[in-house]
């Protein structure tokens, strides 16, 4: 059957069995990980791929363009802007070796985001704090922007409230990105993927470090339901076995109490699904839980979801 993807509205051959070694968008994006919108944006706005066209302007790819394709991603999950990916291409492909990428420019690229955001906080200029985040999520990934952009920013926001005003600028950008990631959050856990539910440990983090913790480990084939802040720990059980999630995530950014190890492990005795933790938490208290069958997962993006990830499908294989 032809594929019609908005807003082009561009359709792949029916057949391509004349071109076995060339792929239609759709089989790539199936392939990568990267969806046909985004294909289209590397070919057109950055010249990144090339793919050749049929005679009625279908795209068709080689084993070459998807080999480039998982190369863009690599430079993009390092931080790269995708702006600046094709010049390194270009290097390596002339040098016939790999380049790498200086990290002090790309913390330098990382800072002026940062000081373009300041601008527009310090304005209470919510259409072009806007304007901007749509840029950010234009050149990074997702786990780039929160943990390389907008969190140090908020943290640093967070720290420095002396001067008359410094309180209002980070409430101001607490509640935008608050409402940016509920929103992306409700539009993935309406979603028919499989649920994993995320909730806080009471006091040990603030709402926004829980939900961008929530969308950093989500996938495409799990989706994540954040629990409000201040869900009584000893309801957990209830939840679980009313909603019967995959997994039940706890996450922490305190330093693990005493107590916390035999309370997760009276915990997991109740549960039908595993139980994990993430945040600082999850690192500090691994040792102590070594030999339970509660999951570390971390507090870095892409650590936390390979983890929950392996976790997950180790469950299914037991």
């Amino acid at each position: 059957m032809p594929e019609t993807i908005a807003p082009h509205h561009e359709t792949t051959p029916d057949s391509v069995s004349d071109s076995a070694d060339l792929f239609p968008i759709r089989e790539v994006a199936r392939l990568t990980g990267v969806n046909p919108v985004t294909l289209r944006a590397w070919e057109r706005r950055y010249g990144l791929i090339q793919p050749t066209r049929t005679e009625s302007g279908h795209r068709l790819y080689s084993s070459t363009d998807i080999d480039t394709v998982h190369r863009i991603l690599d430079w993009i999950e390092r931080g790269v802007a995708v702006s600046k990916v094709g010049k390194i291409l270009a290097r390596n492909d002339a040098l016939s070796e790999p380049a790498q990428p200086s990290r002090i420019d790309t913390e330098r690229e990382w800072s002026q985001w940062q000081d373009h955001l300041r601008l527009a906080i310090n304005a209470f200029d919510d259409r072009e704090l806007e304007r901007l985040y749509g840029q950010i999520f234009a050149a990074y990934p997702v786990a780039v922007v929160f943990q390389n952009v907008l969190m140090p920013l908020w943290q640093q926001l967070l720290r420095h409230q002396g001067r008359f005003g410094q309180a209002s600028e980070w409430l101001f950008f607490d509640a935008f990105l608050r409402t940016r990631i509920t929103q992306r959050l409700q539009v993935v856990s309406a979603s028919a993927a499989p649920r994993v539910l995320l909730s806080a440990i009471a006091g040990e983090c603030r709402e926004l470090e829980l939900l961008v913790a929530g969308l950093l480990i989500g996938t495409d084939d799990i989706a994540v339901k954040v629990l409000c802040v201040g869900q009584p720990f000893d309801e957990l059980t209830l939840i679980c076995e009313k909603t019967r999630p995959r997994a039940l995530v706890l996450f922490s950014n305190r330093s693990p109490s005493s107590e916390l190890p035999s309370r997760l492990k009276r915990l997991a005795l109740t549960l039908d699904c595993p139980l994990l933790l993430a945040g600082d938490a999850s690192d500090l208290a691994e040792q102590s839980l070594a030999g339970s069958s509660i999951g570390c997962l971390g507090n870095e993006g892409r650590s936390m979801q390979h983890r929950l990830q392996l976790f997950l499908r180790g469950t299914l294989d037991t």
